[in-house]
């Protein structure tokens, strides 16, 4: 069994990280899925939340995403969101300022993006 696995996390308007990692958890319609090198074959539907790798030096790479697919196969993950940014990226307090603005305008899709965002800002 390989000790790493190639991953892919795309938006659709950019590549947003590329390298090699020891495990991506992610969430799927079925459920939290964590994928290790010698993964079985698998295609999903992505859920809006953080999605954890842990990259092959030891670090951990944390993205919010919203939306996409998810596919392994060959020892390369691919994740296709329709939008995803990483958790360094994301300023909080304009995410704060968006939640807010989206509970009190009752948007839940809106309220959603902003929850992830925030979650992924906080995940250990």
């Amino acid at each position: 069994m390989a000790a790493e696995l190639h991953v892919e996390l795309v938006a659709a308007d950019r590549s947003v990280w590329s390298g090699q990692a020891t495990l991506v958890v992610a969430r799927t319609t079925s459920g939290d899925i964590g994928v290790m090198p010698g993964h079985q074959p698998l295609l999903g539907v992505l859920e809006s939340g953080p999605v954890t790798i842990r990259t092959s030096d030891g670090s951990t790479v944390i993205a919010a995403v919203h939306g996409g697919f998810i596919s392994f196969a060959d020892n390369k993950l691919s994740l296709l969101a329709e939008i995803a940014e990483l958790a360094d990226e994301i300023d909080v307090q304009r995410a704060e300022r968006a939640l807010e603005r989206a509970k009190s305008d009752t948007d839940g899709a809106a309220e959603r993006r902003a929850d992830v965002r925030l979650r992924a800002v906080a995940a250990p």
